[in-house]
C-alpha cells in the first residue's frame, strides 16, 4: 500500500476532477504490475496497473493493492470493478472506501458479488490524507482550501511603499520554487484585487513543471486595468465581483476572444468566503491556494474555510508594512529550507462521511 501511494503522488495534479489513485499487483510474493491513474480522460490506475502485466495468467492467482475503492459507474471509462472481475482477480485490498456518491460503497460491494476477497482499511488514514482534495470536493461541495503567506521575521508580509508595480520578495529561490510545485499540484489559486494592483502577478508555473491553476481573482469594482497579466487570457481566470456590466463583459471577450474570462457575482455585504466557495464548487474546482494579502487571507481564516496554511518566515527585516495574518493552531510540522523557515498548520478536517 505504501507503494500505491508514492505511485499516487505522481499523478498529483493531473487527473482532476479524479482522484489520483495508485495500484499494485502482486502474485506469489512479486510485483507483476503497478500504476497510477493519467491525466483526465485517460486510464485509471487499475487499468494501467493491468495493462503492465507481462502475463495475465499471473492475474488469477494475485492481489490488486489500490489506496481508493475501484469505481463502479461508466464516466469517461467503463468501471474498474468490472475489469477487475473480467480478468479473474480474486482478492483486492484497498486503503480507503470512496465517499464520493456515485461510488460509496458499491465497487465494493459488486466485487464481493462477483466472488471477489475485499479488504478494506490497510493504511487508511495516509490513504485519506492522500485524497483529501478529492473527498473534500466531494464531501464538503467546497475546494480543499491552502492558504500560503511569506512573512518578513518581524511580521510583516509586504512594505508600506514600494518602488515599482512588481513582487517584493520576502523569501529565498527554493522557497519561491516551492511555491511554484505546489501550484501545479492545485486546481485554483486565488488573490485580492490590492495583490494584483501592486504586484500584477501572472499566478502560473515558471519555476516547476507543471500545469498552470486556474485564477481566481477578488475584484469587487472591476477595477483591476484590463492591461494587467491576470486578464492575459493565457489560463482560465474567474473574477469574483459586486458589479458586473454586459458592456464589461462583452468587452473583454471581444478583445480577447476567449471565452477564458470568468466573471461571477457574489453579495460582498455578506459573508464572502462561503460565496466564493459555492462559485468555486459550481466550477468543479477541487482544490485552492490561497496567496492573496492579509484581508484576504482572513476571510478565509475567520469563516473557518481553510484546510492546511503554510507559512514561510525569512530573516528579512522590513520596519513597517502591512502585518501577516494570525492562527491560533499550533503547526504540525516545522523545517527550515535554506534561511527561510516553514510552519504547516492543519485545520481538523473529517474525509469519511
Amino acid at each position: 500500500m505504501r507503494r500505491c501511494l508514492g505511485l499516487a503522488q505522481k499523478g498529483i495534479g493531473t487527473t482532476r476532477p479524479n482522484p489520483s489513485v495508485g495500484a499494485v499487483i502482486v502474485a506469489d510474493n512479486t510485483i507483476i504490475g503497478e500504476g497510477f491513474t493519467s491525466p483526465f480522460g485517460g486510464n485509471h490506475a487499475e487499468v494501467n496497473a493491468i495493462a503492465s502485466v507481462k502475463d495475465l495468467t499471473f492475474l488469477k492467482r494475485a492481489t490488486m493493492y489500490v489506496t481508493l475503492e475501484p469505481c463502479s459507474h461508466h464516466g469517461k471509462t467503463p468501471p474498474c470493478s468490472d475489469l477487475i472481475l473480467e480478468k479473474g482477480i480474486l482478492r483486492v485490498v484497498i486503503g480507503c472506501i470512496d465517499t464520493n456518491s456515485l461510488v460509496a460503497g458499491r465497487g465494493i460491494k459488486k466485487l464481493k458479488k462477483g466472488g471477489c476477497e475485499v479488504i478494506v482499511g490497510i493504511l487508511e488514514e495516509e490513504c485519506k490524507e492522500h485524497h483529501r482534495r478529492f473527498f473534500t470536493f466531494h464531501n464538503k461541495k467546497r475546494p480543499y482550501i491552502i492558504l500560503k503567506w511569506a512573512a518578513t521575521s518581524d511580521r510583516f508580509i509586504a512594505p508600506t511603499y514600494r518602488k515599482e508595480r512588481a513582487p517584493v520578495w520576502i523569501t529565498n529561490i527554493r522557497s519561491r520554487q516551492l511555491v511554484h510545485q505546489w501550484r501545479a499540484e492545485e486546481h485554483g489559486i486565488l488573490v485580492g484585487t490590492n495583490t494584483v494592483l501592486k504586484d500584477n502577478p501572472k499566478l502560473n508555473v515558471r519555476l516547476w513543471k507543471g500545469q498552470n491553476p486556474i485564477r481566481i481573482i477578488i475584484d469587487k469594482t472591476l477595477k483591476i486595468h484590463k492591461e494587467a497579466y491576470v486578464y492575459d487570457c493565457s489560463v482560465k481566470t474567474i473574477f469574483i465581483c459586486d458589479i458586473l456590466t454586459k458592456e464589461h463583459s462583452e468587452a473583454v471577450s471581444s478583445e480577447k476572444n476567449s471565452p477564458k474570462c470568468i466573471f461571477e457575482r457574489v453579495d460582498f455585504s455578506k459573508p464572502l468566503g462561503i460565496q466564493v466557495c459555492r462559485v468555486l464548487h459550481k466550477h468543479q474546482i477541487q482544490s485552492l491556494i490561497v496567496e492573496g494579502g492579509t484581508r484576504t487571507l482572513q476571510t478565509f481564516i475567520n469563516e473557518d474555510l481553510w484546510d492546511e496554511a503554510r507559512v514561510f518566515t525569512s530573516d528579512v527585516l522590513f520596519g513597517d508594512g502591512v502585518r501577516a495574518p494570525e492562527l491560533l493552531e499550533k503547526a504540525v510540522e516545522d523545517r527550515d529550507i535554506g534561511s527561510d523557515n516553514l510552519k504547516t498548520y492543519k485545520n481538523d478536517q473529517e474525509y469519511s462521511l
